[in-house]
């Protein structure tokens, strides 16, 4: 018996469904249990190299632009050893590791055929629900110590969530998407479709209770985008609808969220304190604004080629004694900035590739109908301006970023059976 016998197309996409399944669980476990990443991603990796050798045929192969623009991100951090001191080399290589997922997840995502639209519902609909466990849970765990970590949010600290709270937002908010999504393209009906409006809308109040920054923004964004789309359209009711409820839902949430409402006064009293130097050990707003200071003062040193990531530390720190005394070395802040901190780390050649590989997939989709890549572009780009989001220790942030700009494009190539109903992209 061949291995192609063996490997169907049933098969190979069941395979690929258990490996993406686990890639989407390990967003909520890689604080306690990464493991469970890497062998989804190495599965994946083993399916698409056996079902490529199995049928002799890439079925993508003329979209091969699109994956690979993806995989320059890794080259990029591989290719910036050249410019890595001795002494950090450690770090180098530990860089590379972390960055894997740039080159296994686009490539396999290549060599395999198109998976069907209703695997493509699921694996949205397993990480709507995972979000959904996690808000309910973070919820119960405020109710249960509300005095505390209302208390917490005046020292700009936020409740505990799985993930850490600023992807947690993120996801939220991407959730949101997808909720919406699903009900407007009616892929859930009955009693399901009663469980996602109502899920979604706990959604978008948990986010105010919730009162991250980064994904207050990406949801408001999110909306005014979708408002002019509807008045484009001449869905007139639908965009009233949708700019009553971005102006109502801050006001609400001032009054009955004091996480809300502490947050807000939080903000305000770090926006006072930038010029404080010395307040940058304590808020951090104000530390974020120091590492852009320091940020650019480095890449003004180094414009071409950077300090090369490994290196980024030392020079950081100093930059950080020389010219800010007045802050404590336990609050050096790397540039908290994706664009930034690919200036620093690569200079301004290195820059432009990023910016031309990340973006690539998006300008292919120029001419297609892709809701669900877009909302993830606008997200992740709109988290890169306070985040280096890609280059986090953990690995969360990277495979969420990558993962929900793989799976939509997946959606947008054509699959080798015909298929009637929305196709998520």
């Amino acid at each position: 018996m061949s291995l192609a016998t063996i490997l169907t197309a049933d098969r190979t996409e069941l395979l690929a469904t258990t490996s993406v399944a686990l890639i989407l669980i390990s967003l909520f476990t890689n604080d306690f249990l990464p493991q469970v990443s890497t062998v989804g991603i190495s599965c994946l990796l083993l399916t698409a190299l056996l079902h490529s050798s199995a049928h002799w045929q890439i079925i993508q192969k003329k979209q091969w632009r699109v994956y690979a623009s993806l995989t320059g991100v890794f080259l990029l951090h591989l290719v910036a050893g050249l410019n890595t001191s001795e002494a950090n080399r450690a770090a180098f290589w530990a860089d590379v590791q972390h960055q894997l997922p740039f080159l296994v997840l686009p490539v396999a995502f290549w060599l395999l055929p198109p998976l069907s639209s209703q695997t493509l519902r699921r694996f949205y609909l397993l990480f709507y629900y995972l979000v959904v466990l996690s808000a309910l849970g973070s919820t119960g765990y405020y109710l249960l110590h509300a005095a505390e970590i209302n208390q917490l949010y005046y020292q700009s600290q936020i409740m505990p969530t799985v993930p850490d709270y600023i992807r947690f937002s993120l996801m939220v908010t991407l959730a949101i998407t997808i909720g919406g999504l699903f009900l407007i393209n009616n892929v859930v009906n009955g009693r399901h479709r009663l469980a996602v409006l109502l899920a979604t809308a706990f959604l978008i109040l948990y986010l105010y209770l919730l009162s991250v920054r980064s994904g207050l923004v990406a949801f408001n964004v999110l909306g005014i985008v979708t408002l002019l789309l509807c008045l484009v359209k001449r869905y007139y009711h639908q965009a009233l609808s949708i700019g009553v409820l971005l102006l109502v839902l801050p006001f609400l949430s001032f009054w009955c969220f004091p996480t809300f409402h502490n947050k807000y006064y939080n903000t305000k009293d770090d926006v006072g304190r930038v010029e404080e130097v010395s307040s940058a050990n304590n808020f951090s707003l104000v530390g974020r604004v120091y590492s852009y200071k320091v940020g650019l003062q480095i890449a003004q040193a180094h414009p071409f080629v950077g300090v090369s990531k490994a290196d980024m530390q030392d020079e950081i720190a100093t930059y950080y004694k020389a010219d800010f005394p007045d802050i404590e070395p336990s609050a050096y802040l790397l540039p908290h900035n994706q664009f930034l901190y690919c200036l620093v780390a690569f200079g301004e050649f290195g820059l432009l590739i990023f910016i031309g590989c990340f973006y690539y997939p998006l300008f292919w989709s120029r001419t297609k109908t892709a809701p669900l890549l877009i909302a993830q572009y606008i997200i992740i780009s709109l988290s890169f301006l306070v985040e280096y989001t890609l280059d986090q220790k953990n690995q969360t942030g990277l495979l969420f970023t990558l993962l929900f700009l793989l799976l939509p494009l997946n959606g947008l190539m054509s699959p080798a059976r015909s298929e009637v109903g929305w196709r998520p992209s």
